[in-house]
């Protein structure tokens, strides 16, 4: 394992947009309340809330309304991230294979002042993505009251908790919970050494919803085993947040090539295994400490329960009764 994913950076990386405002891109790295939904996300928040887009997701996001030369200048974008979009325009070019100005207007359409400013906006977001406890200051400093904690903590949590909503696709959530409400498909979920716990919080509410949902032994040989036997029925549920897994993007990735749907919840910058990833989640993951948060991660996991839920409608509530039933004679009154 080569990370300590879900635990790194915290708020000393910009917050909300600053890395594209440094940049020069205008309003690309902040979308407001109804213009998120221009950019292809919900508006889960309030009117007003602010949105942070990384330039990974933009670039994702911009797959359904570019035109072909421009896709190709995505896909060629994501199948070699970031390190692609640090060449030169002329050799991202050849890349792809399409024209130097189609790479400039692709650019420019995610809403970069050039692509000078596109490079300087994926060099902060590396800086961003290598971010560890060791690496960051705590944001609230030394000396900090319990009062001033509370009210400091609390404030930033908030904030993470609007915006990482705001910036939720309502139609890759609908697809996520389609995916996951349906008896036909077998479900297995796996994170990283922080984040396994989410895939296991998951996993224990859906298998009182649903049947045919475990979380995977994360050892190699185990995983090995089970994607010998995976196929096109299964659904692999991946956590993986910065500094990301190696051992986890690489069995996203085989499980893919064997035709198996993958969701991934990530942050952001977004983990390389989004690359296989079928569906992606990201959420802000900047916390009051040195320590990356989990708090919207686990609210995100919470609304997919609530969504899977009134999806399975009777069928799922009938398995729930049956276990409560069960589960009742253990439990104290």
């Amino acid at each position: 394992m080569t990370g300590d994913d879900g635990r790194t950076g915290r708020g000393g990386v910009p917050a909300s947009g600053e890395v594209a405002e440094r940049a020069g891109v205008p309003a690309s790295g902040k979308v407001a309340g109804s213009a998120a939904g221009k950019a292809g996300a919900g508006s889960a928040v309030g009117e007003g809330a602010e949105v942070f887009v990384s330039v990974a997701e933009r670039v994702r996001r911009s797959l359904d309304g570019s035109s072909p030369g421009e896709r190709l200048v995505a896909r060629t974008l994501l199948a070699s991230y970031p390190t692609a979009g640090l060449e030169t325009a002329a050799r991202l070019a050849e890349r792809a294979g399409v024209s130097a100005p189609t790479v400039v207007r692709f650019v420019a359409r995610l809403g970069f002042a050039g692509y000078r400013a596109f490079q300087q906006a994926l060099r902060d977001e590396i800086e961003a993505r290598r971010a560890s406890p060791l690496t960051l200051a705590q944001q609230l400093g030394d000396g900090v009251t319990p009062d001033s904690l509370r009210v400091s903590a609390g404030a930033i949590f908030r904030q993470r908790l609007d915006e990482s909503f705001a910036a939720l696709s309502d139609p890759e959530l609908e697809a996520v919970l389609d995916l996951l409400a349906d008896p036909a498909r077998r479900i297995a979920l796996i994170g990283g050494r922080f984040s396994h716990i989410l895939a296991e919080y998951l996993d224990l509410h859906l298998r009182l919803l649903r049947p045919g949902t475990r979380v995977l032994d994360p050892r190699p040989e185990s995983l090995a085993a089970f994607s010998v036997d995976v196929g096109r029925r299964d659904v692999i549920v991946v956590f993986d947040y910065r500094r990301y897994q190696r051992d986890v993007v690489e069995f996203a990735r085989r499980v893919h090539e064997r035709g198996a749907k993958v969701v991934l919840f990530t942050d952001p910058w977004l983990s390389p295994a989004s690359e296989a990833a079928d569906l992606v989640i990201p959420v802000r993951v900047e916390a009051p400490s040195p320590f990356d948060s989990l708090v919207p991660a686990l609210a995100l996991v919470e609304t997919v329960v609530a969504g899977v839920m009134a999806r399975l409608g009777k069928e799922g509530e009938e398995r729930l009764r049956q276990c409560e039933e069960i589960v009742g004679d253990v439990t104290v009154d």
